[in-house]
């Protein structure tokens, strides 16, 4: 295990890239430069916080009940969904939620300031003793967030063994919003989607997204640009995907924030996740003898 005096040695950059500790012990990133601050935990591979210089607020919701423990996902910024989506309904073991690499350690490959003052890191993680007793396949992830006027984070599964192994994944991202009743997702107007409120019932969106109660939608063969629109804050974040084919929308309303000792009640009121995936008939079969899949999402805000 990397501790955080051996990362800032190997890894830290002096005025950029720091090592630090969490509450209970968890080794965070802290990046700084000309363009923005961040946050990455190296616990679950997952940015936290992502704030532009020239913005007010930051791009991620972060909970203020957020819980730093091993065994539970970070509730904020972009957990990583991986090797399935949801519940595993393949298996006739009992499998985590969302997948296990949320909720495992990754370890940092790289930190490196680039040429145009941007800030790259690379966070890694693979096949243990404990991954192969849920899920028996031969992986190796690569998790790269690039730090600059836009952010970038690119996931990339490589099959380094023997076998096919099909995989649904997702970015689980929770942007932060004013209120909800301030935003409108433009981009998918006209797009079908699989309603998870309603047994996946097949329908069709009409105009642009609004969130005026419990939402979860799959949308499949989505568009690579997407827009969140938020009056409040007054500004826009504009979603860029490449290597996706599904966009899935959440807020639980109260139905998650009134039983979760990781949110405040009413802070469904402040977060709308647009995820950028593949899922259900989007899945993904990896060959085997180290082929690969990438997934690349840019965020800006104007």
């Amino acid at each position: 295990m990397q501790n955080k005096t051996q990362l800032n040695q190997q890894f830290g950059i002096k005025d950029h890239v720091e090592f630090s500790l969490a509450d209970n012990g968890f080794v965070m990133i802290d990046i700084t430069n000309q363009y923005a601050k961040a946050k990455i935990s190296t616990y679950a591979g997952q940015i936290v916080s992502y704030h532009p210089n020239d913005a007010e607020e930051d791009l991620f919701f972060l909970s203020e009940k957020v819980q730093y423990q091993e065994g539970k996902a970070i509730r904020g910024g972009i957990p990583i969904c991986w090797p399935w989506f949801g519940d595993d309904h393949t298996s006739e073991i009992e499998r985590p939620h969302h997948g296990f690499v949320r909720n495992q350690l990754w370890h940092v490959r790289t930190t490196e300031m680039l040429e145009d003052g941007r800030t790259s890191i690379i966070l890694v993680t693979a096949d243990n003793d404990r991954t192969r007793q849920i899920w028996d396949y031969e992986f190796n992830l690569e998790l790269q967030f690039i730090i600059g006027p836009e952010l970038e984070v690119t996931l990339k599964t490589k099959n380094t063994g023997t076998e096919f192994f099909t995989i649904t994944e997702a970015l689980h991202t929770y942007f932060k919003v004013s209120d909800v009743s301030n935003v409108l997702i433009k981009g998918l107007d006209g797009k079908a989607y699989l309603d998870k409120l309603d047994s996946f019932a097949v329908k069709q969106q009409i105009d642009d997204v609004a969130v005026t109660d419990q939402i979860d939608r799959i949308y499949q063969k989505s568009p690579k640009h997407i827009s969140l629109i938020d009056s409040g804050f007054d500004r826009t974040i504009n979603i860029s995907s490449h290597g996706s084919e599904s966009t899935i929308i959440w807020n639980p309303w109260t139905s998650l924030s009134s039983n979760k000792n990781d949110l405040n009640q009413d802070s469904y009121r402040n977060f709308v996740c647009v995820e950028t995936a593949n899922v259900f008939t989007d899945s993904l079969t990896i060959i085997p003898a180290g082929r690969e899949h990438v997934v690349t999402t840019v965020f800006s805000i104007s």
